[in-house]
């Protein structure tokens, strides 16, 4: 398949997930890790969030990132989850699809 077809077939995917309004990978680890961040700071589960820190560290050294920068990029998502307000925005081309004015 040509750069150029394979181009227009992801772009055809990618429109019709949209339409679909589903989710792609992205979103639900997005909204998962921030269930077991934030579940995690509400049951005091410190240490259990400690493993889990570590875990995805080591997992993203192994991909090639720097050790402290991973440490530091998890501290900050759990200090910001730990409101345990939603820090997501809407998806407002997915709640008003048809609207050209609401485009994301």
């Amino acid at each position: 398949m040509s750069l150029g077809k394979a181009r227009e077939r992801q772009k055809a995917l990618r429109e019709a997930n949209k339409r679909a309004r589903r989710p792609e990978r992205d979103d639900v680890a997005r909204v998962a890790l921030f269930w077991l961040i934030s579940g995690a700071i509400k049951k005091g589960r410190l240490a259990a969030l400690e493993r889990l820190q570590d875990k995805i560290v080591a997992m993203l050294v192994d991909q090639g990132f720097d050790e402290r920068e991973a440490d530091l990029v998890f501290d900050d998502l759990v200090a910001k989850y730990r409101s345990g307000v939603s820090p997501f925005r809407r998806k407002v081309h997915l709640l008003h699809p048809d609207d050209p004015d609401e485009e994301a």
